[in-house]
């Protein structure tokens, strides 16, 4: 049976037919540099000597990001110290072809900042400045290289506060969430980094740098370039500046921890929640084997003898908190939660959501291989996605733990494997590409916040058809026709040009 997804009609899961997921290094034959002496000379006189990198070594630090078995070297590692010499650096880059890779923390995990056709890798430690925080217009101005929990704590010892709160949040900069439109577990009530950006400095492929947006709470003048440049990667400009909303702190939160002995009566309790006209300011999901893993990794007392655990959070007014987790626990007991336990402090609050927070980390110490992937569903789906997800491990014998931000659908299905196992690398390929199918099955979409990158590039069409993908080329092509921005990305290609790692 076919599902009618808009006007994209996408063939059932039985008979799709699935492009394979490569978890692998690349390995070609090394080819000579993109950037001419002459060239490098003239970046050296932009930055000075001290800020260009082309050492084996240096190149060797921005050649992988956080994404499993993926390297590729760069030519050259540049940190501009200013938005007017990544235009001059740009321009030259337009002008030779040179690719341009815009690099955050590497926290990427779909291989987004690995620089696939060499050029250069441009990093933004010089332009990590907290530039203002307008406690009047509730806004805060930064460079991209800022730290993500640097700016939260910023904004918070002024009683302002920025909602959203990747994992990564202690290493990620601002400019690689806004890139990556990064979401978190607050995103369920509060929303994703794009609800968030207001206006951004950005340096454009032909080196003309633009204002798009203000500190305005409207503003309908021409398109909304702002969005545009949210979530695109790096492959249509350079973000060098950004102006972020921010809202006041939230009067008081508390959490609970409901403890499920069913899988799919934990996904019920989701939808249940939101059902009731409840939004929790935090609704994560925790399958046994996460758990297990988690605990001994932080050692906090999670309970391992349960079958999956929901971490709920509720901010707000009192009153209000009181009533929705009251509510929230009755939901949680009704669909047969053996246990709902409410934080007694704040201390112990922080330790649960800190443990969330680390679950990659914890999973990561199983096997040398950790491949943690992001399938989205509509929240009404979540049931028959976990369903599908632990059936889909067990057809292909490999193990997969499931963790994430149930409240709106976004799913971590994370496999430990080991990349020099090839038959269990083919399994486990095959294993998420039909959890990729699945979740566009059920309405959902391939990746909710981890980016397309050049990982899932061969999965885009799925979820976008024929037409999106052309649109999606047509404002690329318009934006940079000699496709130097972060080339190899988002875009499906059969080879790639150039990759330089070899063994």
């Amino acid at each position: 049976m076919d599902c009618l997804l808009g006007s994209v009609l996408f063939p059932s899961l039985d008979n799709i037919r699935m492009p394979p997921i490569k978890y692998e290094n690349l390995r070609r034959e090394r080819v000579r540099t993109l950037i001419s002496n002459d060239v490098k000379q003239r970046f050296i006189r932009i930055v000075g000597a001290e800020n260009y990198d082309d050492s084996q070594a240096g190149r060797l630090v921005y050649s992988y990001d956080a994404t499993p078995q993926f390297q590729s070297l760069p030519d050259a590692v540049i940190a501009p110290r200013n938005t007017q010499e990544v235009s001059e650096i740009v321009k030259i880059c337009n002008e030779h072809r040179i690719p341009i890779v815009p690099r955050g923390s590497g926290t990427n995990l779909c291989a987004g900042t690995c620089p696939v056709e060499g050029g250069i890798v441009l990093v933004f430690k010089h332009m990590n400045k907290i530039l203002e925080i307008d406690e009047e217009n509730l806004t805060v101005t930064v460079q991209p290289g800022v730290i993500t929990l640097d700016l939260i704590k910023a904004v918070e010892a002024k009683g302002l506060f920025y909602p959203p709160d990747p994992s990564s949040m202690k290493i990620s900069t601002i400019g690689g969430n806004i890139n990556e439109n990064s979401g978190g577990l607050r995103g369920l009530k509060y929303g994703v980094t794009r609800d968030y950006v207001l206006a951004l400095e950005v340096v454009l492929p032909n080196g003309e740098i633009i204002r798009t947006g203000g500190k305005l709470a409207k503003d309908v003048a021409g398109y909304d370039l702002t969005r545009l440049f949210v979530g695109s990667e790096g492959t249509l400009g350079v973000i060098t500046e950004a102006t972020l909303k921010l809202i006041p702190m939230p009067e008081t939160k508390k959490t609970l921890l409901a403890l499920y002995q069913d899988l799919e009566a934990a996904a019920r309790s989701v939808s249940k929640i939101i059902a009731n006209k409840i939004i929790p300011a935090t609704l994560e999901f925790l399958d046994q084997p996460t758990l297990e893993v988690v605990e001994a990794y932080a050692q906090i007392g999670l309970p391992t003898d349960v079958k999956a655990v929901l971490l709920i959070e509720q901010d707000g007014p009192h009153e209000i908190v009181e009533r929705d987790i009251k509510k929230m626990a009755e939901i949680c007991k009704k669909e047969q939660a053996v246990s709902v336990q409410l934080a007694r402090s704040e201390e112990e609050a922080e330790a649960l959501r800190t443990a969330r927070r680390t679950a990659l980390s914890a999973l990561a110490r199983l096997k040398p291989t950790t491949i943690l992937e992001d399938a989205t569903v509509p929240r009404s789906e979540i049931a028959k996605m976990v369903k599908a997800i632990n059936e889909i491990a067990e057809k292909y014998n490999v193990k997969i733990c499931t963790f994430g931000h149930a409240g709106d659908g976004n799913l971590h299905p994370t496999c430990p494997t080991d990349a020099r196992d090839r038959d269990e690398m083919e399994r486990v390929e095959k294993a998420f590409a039909e959890i990729f199918a699945k979740a566009i099955e059920l309405g959902g979409t391939i990746t909710g916040e981890h980016g397309v990158g050049a990982m899932k590039a061969p999965y885009l069409e799925w979820k976008l058809g024929e037409a999106g993908i052309a649109a999606m080329k047509a404002i690329k092509q318009a934006l940079d026709p000699n496709n130097i921005m972060n080339p190899g990305k988002v875009f499906a290609k059969s080879t790639r040009k150039r990759v330089v790692v070899t063994r």
